[in-house]
This record gives C-alpha cells, sequence and structure tokens, in this order.
C-alpha cells in the first residue's frame, strides 16, 4: 500500500508550536529529530533527568489539560538552543533553553501568561536522548490525510491536520487503512520502520490549533462515526536514513507477521 509524506513536523517542546521541516534524517532505534526534548511541568511530575522515564503527558503543561497553551507561538533554533516565545498582550520571550536560567525563565514568562489555568509551579525539563512522547516506545507518529478527510467529513466541519501534532502526515493511503498495520513494515523513503501501534486520541485534538480554543470533540466523533479512538499510528525506526516530502512511503507484508 503505497503512498507519499506530505508533510514532515517537530515538536521541540511538548505541547508548543509545530514546526515544518524539509527534511530529516531517522536513525534506527531512534526518535524523531528535536522532537519533544523540552517539556514544562505543571507542579511536580517526579521526572529525574539523571535517571529519565517515560511520564505521563498529563503531568506537563500540554493541550489534553491546558487549551491556553496553543496561543503561544514558540520557534526553536537547534543550533543554539535558543526559543522565542510570543503571545498577545505579552513581550516576547527570548531565552537559551540549554542553561538552567534559560528554563527558569521560559518558565516563569509562561506562568505569566497562563496565570490560573496551570497548576503550577512550572519546570522546564529535559535529559540528554530522551524525548517526551506521548507512547513509551512511541519514536515517530504517522497521521494518515485520508482518515482526516474521512472525519472531517463526518463532523461536517474544517479539520486542521495539525491538531493530531504527527511527525509525518502522509497521502495516498486509503482512510483508515492505518488501523491494520500493527507490526508490518512501512518503508518510508530509504527508511525502515515498524507500526507499533495505534495513536489513541485525546482532548488534545479538541483544540483548534489556531484559535487556541477547545471547539471540536474529535474523540467523541472517533467514537460515534467509526467506533474506535485512533488517528494515526507509533512507528519503530529499524533502518535508518534521510526523508523529505514526497518521497513514497510504503506498507508491507501482513497485519500482525512482524518484519
Amino acid at each position: 500500500m503505497a503512498g507519499r509524506i506530505a508533510s514532515l513536523w517537530r515538536y521541540p517542546v511538548k505541547g508548543f508550536t509545530p514546526e515544518r521541516l524539509a527534511r530529516a534524517t531517522l536513525a534506527a532505534g531512534g526518535f524523531f529529530p528535536c522532537d519533544r526534548i523540552y517539556a514544562v511541568e505543571d507542579g511536580p511530575s517526579g521526572f529525574d533527568p539523571e535517571a529519565p522515564r517515560f511520564v505521563p503527558k498529563q503531568k506537563f503543561t500540554v493541550l489534553a489539560k491546558i487549551c491556553e497553551v496553543a496561543r503561544v507561538r514558540t520557534a526553536y533554533d537547534e543550533a543554539s538552543g535558543v526559543l522565542t516565545a510570543e503571545a498577545q498582550a505579552r513581550p516576547p520571550f527570548v531565552g537559551d533553553l540549554t542553561e538552567p536560567a534559560g528554563r527558569e525563565a521560559f518558565a516563569a514568562w509562561l506562568m505569566d501568561f497562563l496565570g490560573e489555568a496551570a497548576s503550577g509551579p512550572l519546570k522546564v525539563v529535559r535529559a540528554p536522548g530522551h524525548r517526551f512522547t506521548d507512547h513509551p516506545q512511541g519514536a515517530v507518529s504517522v497521521v494518515n490525510l485520508a482518515s482526516v478527510r474521512a472525519l472531517e467529513a463526518a463532523v461536517g466541519r474544517p479539520l486542521d491536520p495539525l491538531r493530531f501534532r504527527a511527525n509525518l502526515y502522509l497521502e495516498g493511503w486509503p482512510a483508515w487503512i492505518e488501523n491494520e498495520a500493527a507490526g508490518r513494515e512501512v518503508i518510508v523513503g530509504p527508511a525502515k520502520a515498524k507500526v507499533l501501534a495505534p495513536i489513541v486520541r485525546c482532548a488534545a485534538t479538541h483544540v483548534n490549533p489556531t484559535t487556541g480554543e477547545s471547539d471540536i470533540d474529535v474523540v467523541r466523533a472517533l467514537h460515534d462515526h467509526f467506533g474506535h479512538l485512533h488517528c494515526g499510528v507509533y512507528l519503530q525506526i529499524v533502518g535508518g536514513g534521510a526523508i523529505g516530502a514526497g518521497d513514497v512511503a510504503h506498507i508491507a507484508g501482513e497485519a500482525g507477521s512482524g518484519l
């Protein structure tokens, strides 16, 4: 089942602004480059940077619990570690997140913006090599744009695919074919991956990424119209390579076959 990559996205700070890429290099056993390398604790999460482990997203400032996060526009410079952030009626923030002072300054700026929407205290956390993904093994997230359009038709309203915060958006696959692909191999350009699991959707998808308002109950729509809560799949990278928009994305093998 062949399709192609429509777009590639990274999310340097978990929950915040997506950044579009022309290309990305995937490494076997690795994560999507510069993706979810920082997160902002909303109250103590138990995360230990000396012994990093998976922490549920509810412990962080994510759209599933604080929709106002979508009203902050961030941009991250990977080479320097500098994050810029803007929000209406607030002075912009510029700071180096690789340094403790920069992380503390961003947490303070964000707390001033979020106010009572946050539980607090806020703290920017990171650990070398660790990624704050929603799934403990989900290295790369993929969304099938045909499935988004099927859901859009069912609810009768436009749905920005960025509600689903995927790394890769694909064209050319039939709607919902990804739900049948667990355990199968996906060849993406020169890279190879294994479909780990479908992505179970939550209230983060209810938030309009432009307005920051919770305006469509996507979870209920998935359940009522399609009988599941899935939109997208997680991949594990088993063979690396540089990928870009337009590259072929091909599902191989039989369902449940492994590699």
